[in-house]
């Protein structure tokens, strides 16, 4: 559907669970293993996915906390892909769990993945992620590309004197594989003033002259993107902070325990859980005032101050 300022709405980002094996330092390094107990079910995701593609949503990521760790994520997939008008079912991952179970979700109907990787050195992504094994990433990117979940996007969040000494190794790791490698911007959200840390990509770009522009891979992606001579994938920067997309922003959220959240960068959220006791006509309206309501742009710069959840908590 249409929003109030002519945005085009067609993708939501479902959180399945807040709950998370790592506690990565950008986003739940203070905190414990989230409670289960407010998680919707499969057959309650499944109501609000059907409804809102009678809005006009068509593309569906999964998201957390870690979605894999959801006993009944396959039957999630299936399904939401069965759901007619949802064109593309993807998902994000940190990929702990990814090994082994690579073709079973592709064969459950998921078209594409998002890997969340820091660092390339072992004990450096172990520190960033409070316990995670950059092995198990690297062994879940392979068994993924094998299995077609294609084009398969790696997640760098980039933090000065952390880890940007790796920027180009990372890059390389998409001139052989068909691989996107995104490096984003740190974000203000439920950890302070991230300011000092925060590169932005132009100071990437200015000491890498050999990266290529090339065109999106369509016109709302977040992503600016660039190959270099010689790659078979992507680079991509994502700058919410200093170079916000948000006129062409075409997304939605919902959080794990019902919550519909019309802007990543805003606090602003809306109950589902007493409509989900009513009739689908009464959900649909309070999702369709949500969607025509969702704010311009965000409030990254505009407050400077950390949104009041972190990422795990609304959906990354």
């Amino acid at each position: 559907m249409i929003d109030s300022s002519g945005r085009n709405i067609e993708y939501l980002r479902l959180s399945l669970t807040q709950r998370c094996t790592l506690r990565c330092a950008y986003c739940r390094a203070a905190e414990g293993i989230c409670p289960k107990k407010d998680e919707l079910g499969a057959a309650v995701f499944e109501r609000l996915v059907r409804m809102l593609a009678k809005l006009g949503i068509k593309k569906v990521r999964l998201t957390g906390g870690e979605p894999m760790l959801r006993h009944d994520l396959l039957e999630i997939i299936s399904r939401i892909c069965a759901i007619e008008g949802i064109l593309e079912v993807t998902m994000t991952t940190n990929a702990q769990h990814l090994a082994g179970k690579a073709a079973a979700l592709k064969k459950a109907g998921l078209s594409r993945l998002n890997i969340s990787i820091d660092s390339l050195q072992k004990e450096r992504y172990h520190e960033l992620t409070g316990g995670g094994d950059v092995e198990r990433v690297l062994l879940g990117i392979d068994e993924a590309l094998a299995a077609g979940l294609v084009p398969l996007k790696l997640n760098t969040v980039l933090m000065r004197g952390i880890n940007d000494d790796e920027i180009d190794t990372l890059m390389l790791l998409a001139k052989d594989r068909p691989l996107d490698i995104r490096f984003i911007e740190l974000m203000p959200m439920g950890n302070g003033d991230c300011s000092k840390l925060r590169i932005e990509s132009s100071e990437v770009l200015k000491t890498r002259p050999w990266l290529i522009p090339i065109s999106p891979r369509y016109i709302s992606q977040p992503s600016v993107d660039y190959t270099a001579a010689g790659f078979k994938g992507r680079i991509g920067f994502i700058s919410p902070v200093t170079n916000s997309f948000c006129e062409n922003c075409n997304r939605v959220r919902i959080t794990s325990d019902g919550l519909l959240r019309p802007c990543l960068g805003d606090d602003n959220e809306i109950s589902l859980l007493d409509a989900l006791k009513g009739t689908d006509e009464e959900l649909l309206e309070i999702m369709r005032s949500a969607i025509f309501n969702k704010p311009m742009g965000n409030t990254f710069c505009g407050r400077g101050l950390a949104l009041e959840k972190n990422m795990s908590k609304i959906g990354g």
